[in-house]
């Protein structure tokens, strides 16, 4: 008996952890337009989970989901449980995506090329890896079925997040940053896929 659950739970954690399907779209720009964002003054904070949520901005895009993630462990899932990179102008060109190879692991997105298809800085400017927190649960249901190569379009708003103990999770508010504190953190009140159903 103890064999037959150790292989279920065995199968059950590689059924999670299998890579999301791709869906392909073909060449050519998927999402042309840059994110839009305004910065908010005053803005009212609220309560989420035991955490106080400030807006910082009003947000919206429409870009190709280069890449998912889903998150279980640390007290950033309470909140956001899904990361997408995600890509807009030519960084939504399958032409240039094959080109580069994208992963996600820690809360981070990477993207490693031999050959750069376009510059460096397009690619850092024109892709990012953002923290998604559903407003509601029908924005989770949406972002559950969300699969790498779609184009989705995501409003909402860009946020600082405190929790009592003093620790606090606060997101970029320029897309023109690398590294540490580059990821954009969104409360997502409307999501829709746009294409690849």
């Amino acid at each position: 008996m103890k064999i037959w659950l150790t292989l279920l739970m065995v199968g059950l954690l590689v059924w999670q952890c299998r890579p999301e399907a791709e869906v392909i779209l073909g060449p050519g720009v998927k999402a042309a337009a840059e994110p839009v964002q305004q910065l908010m003054q005053q803005a009212q904070p609220f309560g989420l989970k035991g955490y106080m949520v400030t807006p910082l901005a009003t947000f919206s895009l429409e870009a190709k989901v280069l890449a998912k993630k889903r998150y279980r462990i640390g007290r950033e899932s309470d909140l956001s449980p899904y990361d997408l990179a995600l890509g807009w102008g030519q960084m939504s060109d399958e032409a240039v995506l094959e080109h580069i190879e994208i992963s996600q692991s820690g809360r981070w997105y990477r993207w490693r090329t031999q050959n750069f298809p376009i510059p460096r800085r397009a690619i850092e400017r024109q892709s990012a890896n953002m923290h998604l927190v559903p407003a509601d649960n029908a924005v989770l249901q949406t972002l559950k079925q969300i699969q790498p190569g779609q184009v989705i379009a995501l409003q909402g708003k860009l946020i600082r997040v405190d929790a009592a103990d003093g620790w606090h999770w606060k997101s970029s508010l320029t897309r023109e940053d690398t590294g540490h504190g580059a990821c954009e953190l969104v409360y997502v009140t409307g999501l829709n896929i746009v294409a690849g159903h």
